[in-house]
């Protein structure tokens, strides 16, 4: 049972690191989005699930780089 936990909460925490560098953020709160990552794993990912992950700036689409 604890492999089973262990397991989730690396596939949580790698999702989350991924997230994290794979998006840009409002006011550059990336830096401090992947130090909480990192470096206080359960409840920093649980805090990026709930808070950070609504901070994100949304990617621009094809049709809207082919506008400008």
């Amino acid at each position: 049972m604890s492999t089973v936990v262990v397991i989730a909460v690396t596939i949580f925490w790698l999702w989350a690191l991924v997230d994290v560098l794979s998006n840009d953020f409002k006011n550059n709160n990336k830096l401090i989005w992947l130090l909480t990552v990192i470096l206080v794993p359960v409840v920093g990912v649980a805090l990026y699930f709930l808070i950070g992950r609504t901070q994100k700036i949304p990617a621009e689409t094809e049709t809207e780089v082919e506008a400008a």
